[in-house]
């Protein structure tokens, strides 16, 4: 019995020091993309970057492989063929997919160059792989799908009154302002700036009328904006305390 708790210690050890060097290598992948911008640091040290591009890969591959061969051992993916096409679509292997896809597809596919740019930012999808190793990241994945219909309610509240508050002044500001105020969709850059409570100072009312409409906007957006903030909150804390139950009957 002894010998079997040993066992699984050294497995669970392994096991920790495997998700705690992929969670490294992902921290450093991202940094590594946004170091490259800087000419200065990038330029003297491209071929370091480069080799820890390959290294990065293949380590990246390889897992990838690896969990497309073992997941069979998941009931629900048990077929040898279809269970394992399951998997590959799933959500976590299609943001793994993404995170070396732009390493390999310019070996296969002729792209332009300003293409490639944008498609080695996808390799900051492999930020998105902490979520598999993270207990924080799955934490924030729980709560926005426990509260995914408050969260929609209150988006689409917002964008409602992003479109009324943006057409009143519109009709308010056009006449004294035709320039600025061009059209309603021009205009929902000011709702935006407003509603967020940001207020960048390039388009702002004039008239005595949109100033005082402005005003009751951006009032009632500190009150619309937290509404989002409020019920993520209030998720993460139930979150919290459901963890803490858990621990509590553990012990």
């Amino acid at each position: 019995m002894q010998a079997l708790d040993k066992a699984e210690s050294e497995e669970d050890k392994v096991s920790r020091n495997f998700d705690l060097f992929i969670m490294t290598l992902i921290v450093l992948n991202v940094i590594a993309v946004v170091v490259e911008t800087v000419d200065s640091i990038y330029e003297p040290y491209k071929v370091y970057f480069e080799y820890f591009e390959y290294f990065s890969v293949a380590v990246f591959t390889i897992e990838y492989l690896v969990r497309i061969w073992a997941c069979t051992a998941d009931v629900y993916y048990a077929s040898p063929i279809w269970g394992r096409i399951k998997y590959i679509f799933t959500l976590s292997m299609l943001i793994d997919l993404l995170a070396i896809l732009p390493f390999y597809l310019p070996l296969f596919v002729a792209l332009d160059g300003r293409f490639l740019r944008v498609l080695r930012l996808f390799r900051l999808f492999r930020i998105f792989k902490l979520g598999r190793y993270s207990s924080a990241f799955q934490s924030i994945v729980m709560v926005l799908r426990k509260r995914r219909e408050e969260l929609v309610i209150s988006v689409t509240i917002v964008i409602i009154m992003l479109i009324i508050s943006s057409s009143l002044m519109y009709y308010v500001e056009n006449e004294a302002q035709p320039e600025a105020f061009t059209s309603i969709p021009a205009t929902m850059w000011w709702g935006v700036a407003t509603l967020t409570t940001v207020g960048y100072g390039d388009v702002y009312p004039i008239t005595p009328l949109g100033r005082l409409l402005g005003a009751f906007i951006a009032i009632l957006g500190v009150g619309m904006f937290a509404l989002p903030a409020g019920i993520i909150a209030s998720g993460f804390e139930s979150a919290m305390e459901q963890k803490d139950k858990e621990k509590e009957g553990k012990k």
